[in-house]
């Protein structure tokens, strides 16, 4: 119930971790523990974190495979997620349980469309490729702004030969008058207020895994959204490694090729106005390490690390 008032509230931070405790109790009920799945999933996507919420939902259908809430959910995340492939498959799914549900319908219909369009206009780098050598990115920061000077953010924007095929709206930046999209579909946005949001990329090299938050708010801290984002442990984390406070991010200075450590109590502007970031594509990155893990150890092994 708190959770529920929490979410009624729009207060989708506390709603997660409502949630979370709800299963921490291990009430042994299947149902219940999918309602909350799938409710801390529906928290976890109003926040942004896609990924997370579609391990809520993939939870929420191991525990009742018939939870249509949890199939729409997992559908509408990898929809935002641009796997149109696997949002497809769970459409497809759902309407095996109620081949009149509207929302499945209309999104399997526009997966359909998308998928063909993604396929036709650019071909997407591998996760490995991105992280080892994400050569398609390189050269000259491009499209000041005042928005963006005023903040002293820079940008970076040059396709290689080898990546032509990406179609041109893939690396446009838009605040307030020029586009701005990047490969996950999400846009830097300004809001009300006059803050920018931006869609911020994780990436857990260890486990070759991922998570995309949306609509980063400059001025939220690092922590707060791992507090978020791993208030219950990732299902690939089978060591229980991955928790807030276990954790280290980083950013790479490709040019110089060398990393700096982000102190997670900073904000997204504070690390973006360093002045060895440069945005590319339009999505801040960074990298998360276990501290002291054998794995990290031997990734920075040779490489030159600045502490911030």
């Amino acid at each position: 119930n708190e959770g529920n008032e929490y979410f009624r509230e729009r207060d989708y931070r506390r709603a997660v971790i409502a949630y979370t405790e709800g299963l921490k109790k291990k009430c042994e009920d299947p149902e219940l523990d999918a309602v909350l799945h799938t409710n801390r999933g529906a928290a976890q996507f109003y926040l942004g974190n896609y990924r997370s919420a579609l391990n809520d939902a993939i939870q929420a259908k191991k525990l009742k495979p018939t939870h249509l809430k949890a199939i729409v959910r997992g559908a509408l995340c990898h929809m935002e997620l641009k796997n149109f492939s696997e949002a497809i498959a769970w459409c497809e799914e759902g309407l095996r349980i109620d081949s009149k549900e509207k929302k499945l319908v209309e999104m399997r219909a526009k997966a359909d469309k998308l998928k063909m369009c993604v396929g036709r206009s650019w071909r997407r780098p591998s996760w490995r490729s991105e992280l080892i050598s994400p050569t398609h990115w390189q050269g000259r920061a491009v499209m000041g702004t005042d928005l963006l000077c005023e903040r002293n953010i820079k940008l970076v924007f040059e396709p290689s030969n080898e990546e032509e095929e990406i179609s041109d709206g893939l690396a446009e930046i838009s605040l307030d008058g020029f586009h701005s999209d990047n490969a996950t579909g999400a846009k830097v946005h300004l809001d009300a207020d006059g803050n920018l949001k931006w869609p911020v990329l994780f990436l857990y090299p260890e486990h070759e895994q991922t998570d995309f938050i949306a609509a980063f708010h400059e001025n939220s801290r690092f922590i707060d959204h791992l507090m978020v984002m791993f208030a219950e442990l990732p299902p690939w984390d089978l060591e229980r490694k991955y928790l807030p406070g276990n954790l280290e991010l980083y950013f790479e200075d490709e040019e110089r090729a060398e990393m700096y450590e982000l102190n997670p109590e900073h904000t997204l502007l504070q690390v973006l106005q360093h002045q060895r970031y440069f945005v590319k594509a339009g999505t801040p990155t960074v990298l998360a390490f276990v501290k002291r893990s054998p794995f990290s150890k031997k990734y920075f092994s040779g490489k030159k690390v600045h502490r911030l």
